[in-house]
């Protein structure tokens, strides 16, 4: 049986902004790459994507009142989740493994629990 993890990738906002075009041409060759190396694990991609800029974060906060919208993430630090992958694995060794070759500096992975 197979389960679904959440890799999310955090990295270097700043990093990311002064790539040149051939450094973000090198990341999305290095990413694709992977993703061959996802499959040849016997592992599926079920959907991923980069996201835009911390910045560009709205962050909605409930409570007892009526919820609160503030623009920004909910943290600020140097690191910032900047992507993610949905990868259905066989287990959580095959997981780790896989977000042990991905191309970035730190993957959280996470099992997705199943809601429906």
């Amino acid at each position: 049986m197979s389960t679904k993890y959440m890799f999310l990738i955090y990295g270097d906002e700043a990093a990311m902004a002064d790539a040149t075009p051939e450094q973000w041409d090198e990341m999305l060759k290095a990413h694709n790459e992977w993703g061959h190396a996802v499959e040849a694990a016997g592992a599926t991609i079920l959907g991923g994507d980069a996201l835009a800029a911390s910045s560009m974060a709205t962050t909605v906060r409930r409570g007892s009142g009526a919820p609160v919208v503030t623009d920004g993430p909910f943290a600020e630090t140097k690191e910032a989740l900047g992507g993610f992958y949905l990868v259905e694995c066989a287990d959580l060794d095959q997981a780790l493994s896989l977000a042990s070759t991905l191309p970035a500096h730190t993957v959280e992975v996470r099992p997705v629990v199943p809601t429906g």
